[in-house]
């Protein structure tokens, strides 16, 4: 799952980015508005992290940009603007979550998680799927009660493929739910993934479309 964080304060930011990562999610970190909004224009994010005093553009404009365009990603507003009169603005103007500063991390990583999941029509916080359940908030992995040791990479893949169960994704949009800005990606990464996965799991559950990507079916009723 990938977060863009949008915060023009680079000591603040940086704990942010740190935190959220720490959470098994990926980070790309915007410092102004005008960055954010090109980022959100050409990228895939699943949630969006926004701080409301910008440069260049101001947090409040970028939100009603992002709407506008008719992208419906959760946006969470993180600001020392904490009146009531700032918070209902913001959330009329599409914001779904507020948090304002200071703030403990341990919160901002819930109320993501909590964001994430409602976006992908999970009430639950566990996530499952036949016998084998998922566990966001602690990365644990059970299969048929037993304990499923993944990797953070492999956890991500298969989180992302459980959240778009029924969805055909391609190796592409895999990798850019796993890797941020500058990270570099091995060619045949993906791939090797998918086979530790099936060899760790029910080998029948991920699916492979051949000349399209990857997929898990939507479990039954």
């Amino acid at each position: 799952m990938k977060i863009l964080l949008v915060e023009d304060d680079k000591l603040l930011g940086d704990g942010i980015a740190a935190g959220i990562a720490q959470s098994g999610l990926v980070v790309d970190w915007a410092l102004d508005g005008q960055q954010a909004d090109a980022a959100l224009a050409m990228g895939s994010y699943d949630a969006v992290v926004l701080d409301l005093g910008l440069p260049r553009l101001s947090g409040m404009e970028l939100l009603r940009r992002v709407r506008a365009r008719g992208q419906i990603l959760p946006i969470l507003i993180l600001t020392a603007r904490d009146a009531v009169e700032d918070r209902v603005a913001g959330l009329d103007a599409g914001a779904d979550d507020y948090l304002g500063k200071p703030f403990d991390l341990a919160e901002l990583q819930a109320r993501l998680r909590a964001l994430l999941r409602r976006s992908k029509g999970y009430a639950e916080p566990i996530i499952s799927h036949g016998e084998l359940r998922v566990d966001p908030a602690s990365h644990s992995v059970s299969l048929s009660g037993g304990t499923v040791d993944l990797s953070a990479r492999e956890f991500a893949i298969l989180h992302t493929l459980l959240l778009n169960a029924g969805r055909v994704m391609s190796k592409a949009q895999i990798e850019e739910q796993l890797y941020g800005w500058g990270e570099e990606v091995e060619s045949n990464a993906i791939e090797v993934f998918v086979h530790h996965l099936r060899r760790k799991l029910d080998r029948q559950l991920i699916r492979t479309i051949r000349g399209v990507g990857y997929m898990i079916e939507k479990p039954g009723p």
